[in-house]
């Protein structure tokens, strides 16, 4: 195992994952990439970009992103683990998966926000959608159920 792709989404379950993806590559000596995707920009009508305090919101919220997931990379990297850190933006599910073969993951690691069968009949799931797709081994983070 030498390349393990950690996808992080800043929720609650974001540090377990780091953690849990940290400590396989530590076992294994393997470069650990910090991935978050963000959300598309949102379309707007007609052919602008939309208003400029939406723009502004907006890059002012993926600097932040960019800024928290680089961060996270550096502490890994000072506790002696050969981390990078990625922000892409696109559709999650699909982001993740082809980063995943692009870049020749052995590994994913991601978290489950544990919603229940009506959420995910209707919105679906990442960590399904990318279970279904992926070409290699996936590590599902369940959620900490003593902070409910």
């Amino acid at each position: 195992m030498k390349r393990i792709l950690a996808a992080v989404d800043f929720s609650a379950a974001s540090d377990e994952v780091i953690e849990r993806a940290a400590a396989v590559a530590e076992a294994f000596s393997a470069q650990l990439e910090l991935l978050h995707v963000a959300a598309p920009d949102p379309d707007f009508v007609g052919y602008d970009a939309g208003p400029r305090t939406v723009r502004e919101s907006r890059a002012k919220e993926l600097r932040d992103e960019h800024r928290d997931l680089q961060k996270r990379a550096e502490e890994l990297r000072s506790r002696g683990l050969a981390a990078d850190a990625l922000l892409i933006q696109g559709p999650t599910v699909d982001t993740i998966v082809d980063h995943a073969a692009q870049h020749g993951a052995d590994l994913v690691v991601l978290g489950s926000h544990g919603h229940g069968a009506v959420y995910r009949a209707l919105m679906g799931s990442v960590s399904e959608g990318v279970l279904r797709k992926v070409h290699c081994p996936i590590l599902i983070v369940p959620p900490d159920r003593s902070q409910s």
